[in-house]
């Protein structure tokens, strides 16, 4: 099965500000969400239901999956000091 891969749009402001380099690290870890939405290493978030995340170097991409309609939203994209502050 094949899930939906799509950026809430905070999550696609935050993903549009890092450095090219860093994006171009970053979006294949999350396309590769799409057949894989639970990927070695990824980490449940502890106090909330359905959300993970994935570390790609000392950034952190937070998303949702909804197993029921094969959806996967990043929901933050940001360095490990700011993804866990406020959550969106």
């Amino acid at each position: 099965m094949t899930y939906t891969v799509k950026f809430s749009p905070s999550a696609r402001k935050m993903f549009k500000k890092l450095p090219q380099d860093l994006q171009d690290r970053i979006q294949p870890k999350i396309d590769a969400l799409a057949t894989e939405p639970r990927p070695s290493g990824v980490k449940k978030l502890k106090g909330e239901e359905n959300t993970y995340r994935i570390k790609i170097g000392s950034y952190r991409v937070v998303y949702e999956i909804e197993d029921d309609v094969l959806l996967v939203t990043a929901i933050k994209v940001a360095g490990r000091g700011e993804v866990y502050k406020n959550k969106s």
